[in-house]
């Protein structure tokens, strides 16, 4: 049976052998919600990258540019991080260049597993049901907060493998401490991570409405997957068996 293992922040990454797995990033406020939106509606693909200049030097190729620091959209990019920011019919068949300060630092660090694919809470069950239908082990990647865990990706990752229970083995201790969070937490997701500090960071910054939207499940049905380093809408080519 395939294994669902959990590294509860990039710094810890380098303790997995990621080769042969496939990895779900998930960085649940705000950027891993936003690439599902983006796709969802309509956007043509997403290209991560870990800095603000190489960000910059894709925005002046004419992609559109999206770059996000400390919950803020960086001046002179014409993005942020807010899912609200990709539901612009305009941005249909775009392609867009991000940078994040947590959730785009992830992918560039599982650039050696087998396939990374993009999760949050707005699609979740579809996530799930590609896991559960697909064969090779499982590695949830949580973004965090700048190195330390966080409370709302480890809900996230908690929710996954709750959900993969009887289809994976669990042999480490870190899956079965966020299932526990999850269990606690999963009846009122936004009241149990009230005060957790990114929560507490966003609202200081006057963004309830992007925390609760983040919040909900199973929005969209589309899985984010990344294929020559773009992350684009995963059809049935993408699939792995």
């Amino acid at each position: 049976m395939k294994e669902v293992e959990v590294c509860l922040t990039p710094d810890l990454i380098e303790l997995y052998d990621l080769r042969g797995k496939v990895v779900v990033i998930v960085d649940v406020l705000r950027a891993t919600s936003c690439i599902t939106t983006a796709l969802a509606h309509g956007i043509n693909s997403i290209k991560p990258v870990a800095t603000l200049a190489e960000c910059k030097d894709l925005q002046n190729q004419g992609y559109v540019a999206a770059a996000e620091r400390g919950g803020l959209k960086v001046e002179g990019f014409d993005l942020g991080n807010s899912p609200f920011n990709y539901m612009n019919e305009e941005l249909a068949d775009a392609d867009i260049a991000m940078t994040t300060t947590n959730g785009t630092i992830a992918v560039s660090k599982s650039m050696e597993a087998r396939q990374v694919i993009i999760g949050s809470f707005l699609n979740l069950t579809s996530v799930v049901n590609y896991l559960k239908r697909q064969s090779y082990d499982v590695l949830i990647h949580c973004a965090g907060w700048k190195g330390k865990v966080n409370m709302e990706d480890s809900l996230f990752a908690g929710a996954v493998v709750q959900e993969l229970d009887g289809s994976c083995e669990i042999s480490t201790d870190a899956p079965r401490m966020v299932q526990i969070l999850y269990s606690q937490g999963k009846e009122n997701m936004y009241a149990f991570l009230e005060n957790s500090s990114h929560v507490n960071r966003l609202k200081k910054l006057g963004l309830n409405k992007d925390i609760e939207f983040c919040l909900q499940r199973d929005k969209y049905n589309v899985i984010p997957v990344l294929k020559n380093m773009h992350l684009i809408k995963m059809g049935l080519n993408d699939m792995l068996i």
